[in-house]
């Protein structure tokens, strides 16, 4: 127990002679504040000018989205991937470039189609989920049945869904935070199951996303081992309003839905990792990082390859300032996120606990180029003066201070669990799900200004973070370890 952790309370009551000692724990001084110091600012307040010149990044982001595009785990576009990131790596001066192995998925996803057979027959842009199962080679034909979401479907009886096809009509709100994407998100990961636990041949949604376009989204379901396993497939939103039109004409609906999608076994990937070796505190790591792989439909621009890029350039300008980052900068492309974060689950792994205690902050960017609209954490107390000498110097770039209580992004869940602090720059996502697992995630939707501004947040981030006093401690979650 850290003392920290220490608080004034009776610890035990012991009987001695008749009469009694209550034996207490003093409580521990706070820890002083850790300031940055002025020197370590000033080269940051260089820093982010430096980086609002740059356009490393939007070259570099052109230049992944150009050479290798989409880049679904277990695809051929996934390996290339982890070539360009190990080369572009290499050829910037990264130390100890590695590519450790991640076993990943290989999901194909062929080709998907639903319609409307009657009352009014209509085809509709669509895509299958990923993962789901194909189906018949005809298709299945079957009546619709339209909820909300899954407690709308789970309060249904089972014979108003058995044989049927049912369709998930919740929408996307659209939100800076992203938390619109997470309320609705659900339909499309637990619905399958959901639905097939009440016996529906299959289920048709519509898209987790805010556009307005006729285009379909993807993303992944959970298919639940203890129901059978049905097709799923998403509809743009246009179509997903022409279909709910259709059923409030109150006559009956049948539709016919066709997947083709397939498993195969699974392969191997990797994390791609690279180090900018820091000078006194070296045996300590900054991490910041992304994930390599995206979606098929698009060319994985916004979600992930924009965070990736980000990372690099922030880190390779961090490392480019006088004085020196004190602890060693680390890169990391991280392996399928978008089918089970099997990078993330791995990479603590192949460190061991020791070399995860080395972590002293990591951050991520997984949601779009931005630009940067607000800096939380979640670090020691001691620390918040990082954070907030961090926000000082970026304040004027629209960058609001939010709070310590946030854990940053997806892929640094495992190391979040084993106590390492995070660092959390929001990336504003007003926009981003418009464009987020469809056939319009494109460099043409990114904004150069915008991803100068988020990598210029980033790059503040990384270096006054490597620059920090020490040592930092573990912040404590539950499930970490004690």
């Amino acid at each position: 127990m850290s003392a920290r952790r220490l608080i004034a309370r009776a610890v035990a009551c012991l009987l001695l002679g008749g009469s009694a000692v209550v034996i207490t724990a003093q409580a521990a001084e706070p820890p002083a504040a850790i300031q940055p110091s002025k020197a370590a600012l000033k080269a940051a307040e260089q820093l982010r000018d430096r980086a609002l010149a740059s356009n490393d990044a939007y070259d570099w982001l052109t230049a992944i989205s150009t050479e290798v595009g989409p880049r679904q785990a277990g695809s051929p576009g996934d390996a290339a991937g982890v070539a360009w990131l190990r080369d572009k790596l290499t050829a910037q001066g990264f130390k100890n470039v590695r590519t450790p192995e991640v076993i990943v998925p290989h999901w194909v996803r062929g080709e998907a189609s639903f319609e409307v057979l009657a009352p009014y027959p209509q085809k509709m842009v669509t895509l299958a989920i990923g993962g789901s199962i194909g189906t018949p080679e005809e298709g299945l034909s079957a009546p619709i049945v339209m909820v909300q979401d899954v407690p709308a479907l789970q309060a249904l009886k089972r014979e108003q869904v058995e044989g049927k096809i049912v369709y998930f009509a919740g929408r996307t709100e659209r939100t800076r935070d992203g938390s619109g994407y997470g309320k609705a998100v659900r339909s499309r990961q637990e619905g399958p199951s959901a639905a097939a636990a009440l016996g529906a041949v299959g289920i048709v949604i519509r898209s987790i996303g805010t556009s307005i376009n006729r285009i379909a989204h993807t993303g992944t379901l959970t298919y639940n081992i203890g129901a059978p396993r049905i097709p799923a497939v998403a509809i743009s939103n246009p179509d997903a309003n022409l279909l709910e039109r259709v059923i409030a004409s109150g006559k009956p609906v049948s539709v016919r839905l066709r997947v083709t999608a397939r498993d195969l076994p699974q392969v191997r990937s990797a994390n791609v990792i690279g180090d900018l070796p820091g000078t006194d505190l070296a045996n300590e790591i900054v991490l910041v990082g992304g994930h390599l792989d995206s979606w098929d439909p698009g060319f994985g621009v916004q979600d992930d390859g924009a965070g990736v890029i980000i990372a690099l350039a922030a880190a390779k300008l961090a490392a480019s300032m006088e004085p020196k980052p004190r602890r060693t900068i680390r890169v990391i492309g991280f392996a399928n996120e978008e089918f089970g974060l099997s990078g993330a689950f791995k990479y603590p792994a192949d460190e061991g606990k020791a070399s995860v205690d080395r972590h002293a902050f990591a951050m991520e960017a997984d949601l779009g180029a931005g630009p940067v609209w607000k800096l939380s954490a979640r670090v020691p107390d001691a620390h918040w003066p990082l954070v907030q000498g961090i926000h000082r110097v970026v304040k004027n770039l629209g960058v609001e201070l939010g709070d310590n209580k946030t854990g940053g992004g997806s892929d640094l869940g495992p190391l979040r669990r084993q106590g390492v602090p995070t660092l959390a720059p929001a990336l504003d996502a007003t926009n981003y799900f418009d464009i987020h697992h469809t056939p319009n995630d494109t460099l043409e939707q990114v904004d150069p200004a915008k991803l100068r501004q988020s990598v210029a947040v980033f790059a503040v981030s990384v270096y006054l973070a490597a620059m920090a006093d020490g040592p930092v401690e573990r912040i404590e979650t539950e499930g970490s370890p004690r």
